[in-house]
Formats: structure tokens, sequence, C-alpha cells
């Protein structure tokens, strides 16, 4: 279901004419139903409810306020990729402790802020990254939650600027070194 559909010839978003907003706001003009997240957030999330569970909203996708604020009062997650997504996930209202910090080149800054925001979990790519993020929440005083991204070596037969999966890729740590890496 989505609530975008034509009444008397002109579309609608929900209740409102499109035209009517194109004229108080003028265009090109970024028009969301929260019918449509709400319903869309809703149906993902009680697909997984017989199972321990966590929505994450990839706020890379749209880091618009008032639908990180919607996502929010539903009790989503957030997938985040750096410190200014954290802040606009916080200011809308959003649990640090339900967003996981994904991506490559994260700062000494994120990664403090992120810490000290109490966020779920921050998600590895190397050995060398767990090492510093390990160094910055000790000159903290805090445990640094952490997930390794692992490379499981498969080529899923993408394009090869877009595959991240094989060993020569540069994402995660080599599935052959992850208990190694882990351990230290």
């Amino acid at each position: 279901m989505h609530s975008f559909h034509y009444s008397n010839g002109s579309l609608h978003c929900e209740s409102v004419s499109i035209a009517d907003l194109a004229d108080e706001y003028g265009t090109p003009l970024y028009v969301y139903s929260s019918e449509t997240f709400r319903d869309r957030y809703t149906r993902l999330d009680a697909a997984f409810s017989s199972i321990n569970h966590e929505v994450a909203y990839a706020v890379k996708a749209n880091s618009n306020l008032s639908i990180l604020r919607l996502l929010a009062k539903m009790g989503s997650g957030f997938d985040i990729v750096s410190g200014g997504e954290l802040f606009r996930v916080i200011k809308a209202g959003g649990d640090p402790g339900k967003c996981t910090f994904a991506g490559v080149g994260k700062t000494r800054e994120e990664i403090e802020y992120a810490l000290r925001q109490g966020i779920y979990s921050i998600n590895v790519e190397s050995e060398e990254e767990a090492l510093f993020i390990n160094q910055v929440a000790s000159e903290l005083n805090l445990i640094a939650p952490i997930a390794f991204r692992v490379n499981p070596n498969v080529d899923a037969k993408t394009h090869k600027y877009i595959s991240t999966g094989k060993s020569e890729n540069k994402f995660g740590i080599d599935f052959e070194f992850i208990l190694d890496a882990y351990q230290r």
C-alpha cells in the first residue's frame, strides 16, 4: 500500500492535492507520505516479529528530519555512516542506543561522539580500525561496542566497481582472519 492516488483526475498524497502543494510551495517539490512510511515500517517489523530483531533505517537514503522523527517515534533503529547522520538522528528524537555506525573513514571525532552518545555498535572494517576504536574508547574510559564486517570471499557476479565480497576488495576483514582479529 502507498498513499499516492488519483482523485477526480488529480494526484493526491493521502488526502492532499499535489497540485495544491505545488501552488503553495512551488516546484520542484519533494512530497512524502507519513502513512506510507508507517505502513512499510510496520509491515517489515511484523515480518520479523517471531525473532529478536531491530529494523534500522539507512539514514543515507534520506536524512530528512521529519522522516527521521516519524521513524524514531515508531521505535526504529538507524544505520548511520557519519557523525553528522548521528547528530540528525538525535536531533529528530532517535535513540543512539539503536544506531549502528558503518562505513569507512570514521574520524576520531566521530568515534568519540558516537561512543559518548551511547551508540549500539560501530561496524569495523579492519583490525587496525578495531584497535584505533579501542584506543579512543580507552581514553574515554569506555568500552567500544563493535561488530566486525567480514569479507566472505564470495563472488556475487556483480559489476567489478561495486563488488564488495571478494578477498581483493577493500571492505571488511578476510574470513580466514576474523577469529584471530576478534581474539586480539
